[in-house]
């Protein structure tokens, strides 16, 4: 007797079965996730805690440039205004209560966190960073180093907090600034929001080919700099004459530097090229553009790169060419290159300090995306830049720096 026709549909039922269950693991896997990032998302979290032994505070301006125009703006004669946001070596005991992360007048215009893991960030109002508002300038030193500090692509000067209060507690004076139309976005103290315009990404003008990708480049490179060339105008009046006296005589306006993450490391680049207020610059990670690739830099310079080990495409040996075109006319006692092994480009800003899921950490592992804990990039990478502008800022006096610790093994020298 043929039992066949018989066996059939009992195997089609425990086949339907088995994709059944799997579904249902699937949905019940992808709602464990959800539900873990959810909760973390509304976890309180704080940055890592400042190395330096100096409190540090934070004050914000809104400085409008009465001399030139912007030319990224998207209304022609609009005035080149800037949200800037100073970190600096407080007199205020470490026990006193900190400043919001981002002010909550700030945060529903804000949106999340920027970067490429929007989808990982948290709510900013359960972050917590270090800085008091407005203290006072600490009294230990009589001036204090200032260091430009530009973030990358569209994102925000408080989504660097960490590498900044870091430097500060080391006692520079950090300065960030928010750009209209080419930061995410901008809050003015007055409500005012200001998003950045298609035009002005930085992004889409690496999506060009040829001059008309040098063009675009080129166009947002010269207000970026010209940004950071406003900045410096308004800090030396500023130490001149603050009207609260905080910072009246207390800025070393012979002593600044300039860094800056991804295009905001270009930008620093091509501007110690040009002004000459420039006393040391860090390029973290960003492909340089412009005059500065074939001209060079004549002052201290440190690139620190992410692993780009694993990339062979012509585009980064493009980039590599590059960053050796101006590392090798750099002075030789002023000079360095090194990469963070394992490190990745968006993990230079507070991302890196945000990110704690150890499902998503691993998922992330497991596609080679990210190789070493975020926090630790960012201490790695505080360490180094506090490292080059101790050395060439406050007159450590070396003839050729060697950024290396037993602690951070990853960072490599490329020379």
């Amino acid at each position: 007797m043929d039992y066949a026709p018989m066996k059939r549909p009992g195997l089609a039922r425990r086949i339907f079965k088995g994709f059944a269950v799997l579904a249902m693991l699937g949905v019940l896997g992808s709602a464990a996730l959800l539900g873990s990032l959810w909760l973390e998302r509304r976890t309180e979290i704080t940055l890592p805690t400042p190395t330096g032994p100096f409190a540090v505070g934070r004050a914000i301006y809104d400085w409008t440039d009465d001399t030139k125009l912007d030319t990224l703006a998207p209304v022609p004669g609009t005035k080149r205004e800037l949200l800037i946001w100073m970190w600096y070596p407080s007199a205020a005991v470490r026990s006193v209560a900190v400043d919001e992360y981002l002010p909550a007048s700030m945060r529903a215009a804000a949106g999340p966190a920027g970067g490429p893991l929007r989808l990982l960030t948290r709510d900013l109002s359960k972050v917590h960073g270090h800085s008091t508002r407005e203290s006072d300038l600490s009294p230990e030193q009589r001036s204090y180093p200032v260091v430009i500090m530009r973030g990358g692509a569209s994102a925000a000067a408080w989504s660097y907090s960490t590498l900044a209060e870091d430097l500060s507690s080391h006692g520079y004076v950090v300065v960030g600034f928010d750009a209209p139309y080419r930061t995410s976005s901008v809050v003015f103290p007055d409500g005012r929001v200001m998003r950045r315009i298609p035009e002005n990404n930085p992004e889409l003008c690496l999506e060009k080919t040829g001059q008309e990708r040098d063009r675009c480049a080129n166009r947002l490179l010269t207000a970026w700099t010209a940004d950071i060339a406003f900045v410096l105008d308004r800090l030396e009046q500023l130490n001149a004459s603050d009207a609260s006296g905080k910072f009246t005589g207390r800025l070393d306006m012979t002593r600044v530097g300039v860094f800056g993450h991804s295009f905001g490391g270009a930008t620093a680049a091509l501007f110690c090229h040009e002004d000459s207020r420039c006393k040391a610059g860090i390029d973290v990670d960003g492909a340089p553009h412009g005059s500065v690739i074939q001209a060079g830099i004549d002052r201290p310079f440190l690139f620190l790169l992410s692993d780009h080990g694993h990339e062979s495409d012509p585009e980064s040996g493009q980039i590599m060419a590059d960053i050796r075109s101006i590392y090798d006319r750099l002075p030789p006692e002023g000079r360095a290159l090194l990469q963070i092994r394992h490190a990745n480009h968006f993990l230079f800003s507070d991302d890196g300090a945000l990110l704690k899921s150890h499902i998503v950490l691993r998922t992330l592992r497991i596609l080679g995306i990210v190789g070493i804990d975020g926090r630790r990039q960012l201490a790695m990478t505080a360490y180094c830049l506090r490292s080059f502008f101790d050395a060439y800022l406050k007159g450590k006096g070396v003839s050729r720096l060697n950024i290396s610790s037993p602690l951070y093994p990853e960072i490599e020298a490329l020379e």
